[in-house]
């Protein structure tokens, strides 16, 4: 049977496989869903993505299951707990922000998906990718979400991690063409 052709970003190892094959691009929902991706994609921040999918059940047990309500209740005891914890990347600045954006989460007006939904492009504008090199780094709806997020208190959520974040939630399908998942 002939190898799968893939986005080129999801090839060097068998996490990125998996990740691509079942999860990326694919459409996310639920504020807890969504909070554990934007707390990943923060602190992935300057690391390898590989790195935070290697560690992700860690980050997931240190975080209470990335509950908002939970990591919101977290105090100084909870931080030097994981500050302390090999299994995750421990950052001081981004183990802050994520426990200072739990918070802001519970103090949004709207669900959190709901909000981070509503700065997905239009499908039918969205031009599939020929190949890496068309991929951008950032959009215009990824630069006003990260405003949007800042305005209302939440921290490490700039234009790149909020367009990474709409690639991983499936917020826009950047599965580069000739991608078996780019047809699904």
């Amino acid at each position: 049977m002939a190898e799968r052709e893939r986005c080129a970003w999801a090839t060097s190892a068998p996490e990125y496989i998996a990740y691509h094959d079942d999860e990326w691009g694919r459409p996310l929902r639920g504020v807890t869903a969504l909070f554990e991706r934007l707390s990943l994609e923060a602190f992935q921040s300057g690391l390898s993505w590989l790195v935070i999918l290697r560690k992700r059940a860690a980050f997931r047990a240190a975080f209470a299951g990335f509950d908002p309500a939970a990591v919101a209740a977290f105090g100084p005891v909870d931080v030097e707990r994981l500050l302390g914890d090999a299994g995750i990347v421990r950052n001081r600045a981004k183990i802050d922000a994520t426990i200072a954006n739990a918070r802001r989460v519970l103090d949004l007006d709207v669900p959190l998906d709901e909000l981070l939904w509503s700065f997905a492009p239009d499908p039918a504008t969205h031009r599939r990718p020929t190949g890496m090199g068309d991929v951008p780094a950032t959009t215009a709806e990824s630069t006003a979400m990260a405003r949007e997020l800042k305005r209302r208190g939440l921290r490490f959520v700039g234009p790149t991690t909020c367009y990474a974040l709409m690639q991983a939630t499936g917020m826009v399908d950047d599965h580069i063409q000739g991608c078996w998942r780019a047809a699904t």
